[in-house]
């Protein structure tokens, strides 16, 4: 091969990367609780996080389906197995698959239409630790919150041990999973959006629920803000 092919090759090589990784993203998961949990993130794996640690990670461009979430009340194994009151993930600290409900969501998928990042807080799953999900760099300045006492005033049906439920992990109906592809707010999305008004009450809050920023931008999830 030619010198002059190896150059192009490589100049094609390094281009790609700097485009790929210049569209990159690190969030920064911090724990404000004043007690533990395991952060959990897909992709990402998973970390425990004292009261006042924090946990860097890189995700790549492109990212869809992406998800940052606290897990509480685990109890892992030197070989990284236990199980989770909240947020498990298949019993296993370094996640690989979506967490079980309640657990409140930080959800993302990077670098999409028009280059944007485009991402939210859900309570889909419902709730068990208040957050701050929030952009840091890239002039982008809107950062959302759900910070309520969800779980103190949870009604009485949908409450768990560690949290609140969402009504279609509990009732199995059309109405609250949306599995037709169409329904719309109940009295329980209600309850949500009337304290966390930022964030997915329903699987079709949509329109008041979802946020940009340019790619590229970096982000901090902070749990108990």
């Amino acid at each position: 091969m030619g010198l002059c092919k190896i150059l192009s090759i490589s100049s094609f090589l390094l281009t790609t990367l700097f485009f790929t990784s210049s569209y990159a993203a690190t969030f920064n998961i911090q724990n404000h609780c004043s007690y533990t949990v395991w952060a959990a993130a897909v992709p990402g794996g998973g970390m425990q996080l004292s009261s006042g640690q924090s946990w860097s990670l890189n995700v790549n461009a492109g990212t869809t389906g992406g998800r940052v979430w606290a897990r509480t009340n685990c109890n892992f194994d030197a070989s990284g197995n236990g199980k989770c009151e909240t947020g498990d993930c298949g019993g296993i600290l370094q996640c690989t698959a979506y967490g079980t409900p309640p657990n409140t969501l930080a959800e993302f998928a990077l670098n999409q239409y028009s280059n944007l990042d485009f991402f939210d807080i859900s309570l889909v799953d419902g709730f068990n630790v208040p957050m701050n999900f929030n952009p840091t760099s890239n002039g982008c300045t809107r950062g959302i919150s759900c910070t309520a006492d969800i779980v103190g005033q949870c009604p009485a049906e949908l409450k768990t041990a560690g949290g609140c439920n969402n009504p279609c992990t509990v009732f199995k109906t059309d109405e609250y999973c949306c599995n037709s592809g169409s329904c719309s707010a109940t009295t329980y999305s209600k309850f949500f959006k009337d304290r966390c008004p930022d964030a997915y009450s329903y699987p079709k809050d949509d329109q008041t629920s979802t946020f940009t920023c340019p790619a590229g931008t970096n982000y901090e999830v902070i749990f108990c803000p």
